[in-house]
């Protein structure tokens, strides 16, 4: 390769390391949980997306299992040449059933999902109008879209009316509102019953990306249209979060919309369809969330405990209901300084900073779990007041 290219590559990835932006991936020999094993060290898990702790529950690995003894373990094809099998269209059903919608359609993860669904139902007379604080897969999956592309600052819904005055007198046919459920560097809710509201009076219509609500928020576990009791025309979703913790992506809304993106949806033409186990405990899954009250409860209560223990040990903490609790430093180097520490302390965190948050937005995103127990989390408290005091966090 051309030693220049390669020249400006390593002094990039110099200047990285150098602001002590570079990100370190500490192999797990494990499996997922409330406790892991790194290194040949015992951790409390604070950092996964596992909200309920399902992701070595045993149902769903004897699930898995017996789809690949009975099924195979990859399809080699995508869906429509001959990648489906009935296994996914149960899943899909039944995860529409699920979010109250008429049908889903799978993807290889949320990431493809949303890169595929702005593009088929949308063209250059149309507008959608994103959060400034969407995920990066919105953001790329507008960007591949030919609709006119607007943007209002987060959960503003003075200048989300003002996009939508905008794009209505920039004669618009269609006006889509793109929304995060949960903003997941923050924790925070989209005001679904605001952005609803506003969508209702401008003709606009609604997509909710709710990765980090699925199986959690909402009484049954249906997300954030359940929390807020409000209906959004198109949702997207993931089995890697709480539903499971592997890997898949899903589209769930009116027939006629997932009938065009199964003809038209790049990422699912051209993608192979997700392997027989992942789909069999994806089926599993739902069954667990829908008899999950009392792992929704611990969660929450984990989520309350845990916040008000950092308040008082002096921490800044993002207000907010969510199990994401961030534990803000500011400053990236501190929140690489403070993970490390944690570490050696037996409490596995990792340090958020730019560019997956703004400059001087630094921190350390905390995650609750329903499998964590009030012991676990006063051990987890304890080491960060050692650790916060020593780094003059706190």
């Amino acid at each position: 390769m051309n030693d220049a290219f390669l020249s400006r590559i390593t002094e990039t990835l110099r200047d990285i390391e150098a602001d002590g932006l570079l990100k370190v991936e500490r192999p797990l020999t494990s499996p997922q949980g409330a406790r892991i094993t790194v290194g040949g060290h015992g951790m409390l898990n604070l950092c996964a997306n596992n909200y309920l702790g399902l992701a070595a529950h045993p149902r769903l690995i004897a699930a898995a299992k017996a789809a690949m003894d009975r099924l195979g373990y990859g399809m080699a094809s995508v869906r429509f040449i001959c990648g489906t099998q009935d296994l996914h269209r149960a899943l899909e059903q039944k995860l529409a059933a699920f979010l109250g919608k008429e049908d889903s359609i799978l993807f290889a993860a949320c990431f493809d999902a949303n890169a595929a669904v702005f593009e088929p139902l949308l063209g250059p007379e149309d507008a959608i109008i994103s959060d400034s604080l969407n995920h990066a897969s919105i953001i790329d999956g507008v960007r591949l879209c030919k609709a006119r592309r607007y943007r209002y600052a987060n959960a503003d819904m003075d200048d989300l009316e003002t996009q939508l005055k905008q794009a209505r007198a920039d004669g618009a046919r269609h006006v889509m509102i793109a929304t995060d459920g949960v903003f997941s560097m923050d924790g925070f809710l989209a005001p679904l019953p605001e952005i609803t509201a506003l969508a209702a009076r401008y003709e606009a219509l609604t997509m909710v990306d709710d990765c980090h609500a699925t199986g959690f928020m909402g009484a049954t576990g249906a997300g954030m249209p359940e929390h807020f009791g409000v209906d959004v025309d198109i949702l997207t979703g993931t089995l890697g979060k709480a539903l499971g913790g592997a890997i898949g992506g899903y589209i769930a809304g009116p027939q006629p919309v997932i009938d065009l993106l199964r003809q038209r949806a790049r990422p699912y033409l051209f993608s192979n369809a997700l392997p027989p186990a992942v789909v069999a405990a994806g089926l599993e899954v739902l069954d667990l969330v829908r008899e999950g009250d009392r792992l929704r409860d611990r969660l929450f209560e984990n989520a309350r405990y845990w916040r008000a223990g950092l308040e008082h040990l002096g921490f800044e903490v993002l207000p907010g209901e969510h199990p994401i609790i961030p534990v803000m430093t500011h400053d990236a180097r501190l929140a690489q300084d403070m993970a490390n520490g944690l570490f050696d302390e037996g409490v596995y965190v990792s340090g958020f900073f730019f560019p997956v948050v703004p400059k001087g937005r630094a921190r350390i995103r905390t995650q609750m779990n329903a499998a964590l127990s009030r012991d676990d989390l006063d051990t987890a408290l304890a080491a960060f007041g050692r650790v916060g005091k020593s780094l003059g966090v706190i």
